[in-house]
This record gives structure tokens, sequence and C-alpha cells, in this order.
């Protein structure tokens, strides 16, 4: 597994990483075994980045995740999580609260520091508070040795760069955004890059538009973009290829994104992806994919407070 360079942290990571939202049957109740599983995969497969989050099945993510990383050697992987978020409509930015929130993460996991702490979904916060609450608090918790480095994540580009600028933070974690059919992550990566944070792109198939099976009916993208996007499913399976291939191979080739989060449950699943992440996208079938997807490339939708949005005034 490739790895590459986490902005200035000092640390390499692999360019597939494991998220570990579906220990928490976020999207279909799992056999807690078989979770395990997929996570002992992953690392014997050569990724190292492991992310997870209180918020993934109201904690049952971390307290799985902790049980599957019993007796692995610490310095064999490297840890994130989140603070602030803490359920669908359940956001607490405060400073105690996400003070408290590192201790019990902790203590789930079963490790005594995680090597990344993360503002979770901060466009459904006050980013001011976020600024100078937030960021501060999770300072005096790296200082105690408990953390050792800081990120913020989101949706909207334009809430994490905002943060970037009045704020010192080591990394920025943004889903959806780097993928066929959105590249808008990809015109903040300069600025990202000057201020020596590291970039990690999440949900590279677009919260499961970029699927054979297509987005799940609680999805929040417009139908214009299911459609098209099903419509490139279709025209890759006419070809005898398998649109998730293409787009995980696509999300994982751009040098400016140290790794691409993907969350599975199922051990075969990570092999598949580690497998297909081997292979450079093909030109042509990429082409084709977007060509489909040009009418409705980097449509978003609402998610946080509106002024967080991508251009809010």
């Amino acid at each position: 597994m490739h790895n590459r360079p986490l902005g200035s942290t000092g640390l390499n990571i692999s360019v597939l990483s494991y998220g570990a939202s579906p220990l928490g049957s976020v999207f279909r109740s799992i056999d807690e075994e078989e979770g395990i599983r997929a996570v002992h995969t992953a690392l014997e497969l050569g990724i190292n980045f492991i992310d997870v989050s209180p918020y993934y099945g109201l904690r049952l993510a971390v307290t799985v995740l902790g049980m599957a990383l019993a007796g692995v050697p610490r310095e064999s992987y490297v840890l994130a999580t989140k603070v602030g978020r803490y359920g669908a409509d359940r956001f607490d930015f405060s400073a105690a609260r996400v003070t408290a929130s590192v201790e019990e993460s902790l203590q789930r996991l079963g490790v005594d520091h995680v090597d990344l702490i993360q503002v979770h979904d901060l466009e459904f916060g006050s980013l001011d508070q976020v600024v100078e609450e937030t960021l501060p608090a999770l300072e005096r918790v790296r200082a105690q040795g408990k953390v050792r480095f800081i990120g913020i994540t989101g949706y909207p580009v334009r809430a994490l760069l905002t943060v970037a600028e009045r704020a010192p933070v080591d990394t920025v974690l943004s889903y959806c955004r780097y993928s066929l059919n959105d590249t808008a992550l990809e015109a903040a990566l300069p600025q990202f890059a000057e201020r020596g944070i590291g970039v990690i792109s999440a949900s590279p198939l677009s919260m499961g538009l970029l699927t054979e099976r297509g987005a799940p009916e609680w999805h929040p993208a417009p139908p214009a973009l299911k459609q098209a996007c099903a419509h490139a499913a279709a025209w890759c399976r006419e070809r005898g290829e398998d649109i998730s291939r293409i787009a995980l191979q696509f999300a994982v080739s751009h040098p400016g994104i140290a790794t691409t989060l993907v969350g599975s449950a199922s051990p075969e699943n990570m092999r598949r992806n580690a497998a297909w992440v081997q292979e450079p996208p093909d030109p042509e079938l990429v082409q084709g994919v977007r060509a489909i997807l040009k009418p409705v490339m980097n449509t978003t939708w609402p998610t946080g407070r509106p002024e967080n949005a991508d251009g809010a005034d």
C-alpha cells in the first residue's frame, strides 16, 4: 500500500484508509465479529490510518473499533476520532463537551492517546465558536499528551477554508468533494498546502451515488444528480466495468490528497478496495463517466447552517 505524507505532521499514511462508521451499523446491521475482522484485514493490507467518531452508531463504532484494536501494537496504526457531533441533530462544540468527549473516546478505544482529533461537521455550528472556543480547548488537550494533531471536518469546502485561515489546524477532512461527480475540493488544495495542512478525503463513492446499487433513499442529492449517476453506472456496466472501481481509483489518484477514507464492515470488500487502488484509473473510462456527469458536476445539497454553505454571502 502506497503512503503519502499527511501535511506537515510528519505522519506517512496509506493512500487508502479505513473509515469505521460501518462498525456502528450505520448503513446496515453488522455482525460484530465480521466488523472486527474487517479492521484486522485492513491493517494486514497495509492500511494504517483509521478514522472514527462517537456519532457513528451513537458511539457503537468507537466501542467496536476499540475491541478490534485490543492487542494490536499501537505504533502500527494512526488513529483519528472526532468531537462535536453526537447524533443526527445533536451538536455541542463547547470547550467542556469536546474535552469530555476526548476522554470518553480514549476509554472506549482502549488507548492513552489519539493521533488526530477532529471537529466533526463544523458547518452545523458557529464557525466563530469553533475558532475561539473549540480549537483552543483541543489545544489544551494536546498539551496534556492525549492527542497529537488537530483537524476539522465538514462538507462545505468554504467553511473548512474559513476556519483554516483563522486558526492553526493540522488537517482537514472533506467528504464527497473529490469524486467523479464533484471535484470542488481540488481548487482549495493549494491553499491548504501553503499552510502545511494535510488533506483527507472521504466518501469517494459520494455516499452511494457512484455504485451499482445507486443512492440510498435517504441520500440528500437532488434528483438530477441521482439520475445522472445512475446513467453513468449503467454506461460502465455496458462496458463490463464497475463504476465504484473507477470512482475509487480516480479519488485515490490525486497526489495532493493524503488519503481517501473508505468504510466497510466486510473483509472481502476491504480486500477488493485495496486491490483496486493498486491500479491507476483508466483515462478513457474516467473521461466517459465525467462527460455523462458534466451537466451536474459539483452539484451540492444543503447541510449545516445556511451561512456556512459554499456560495453563501
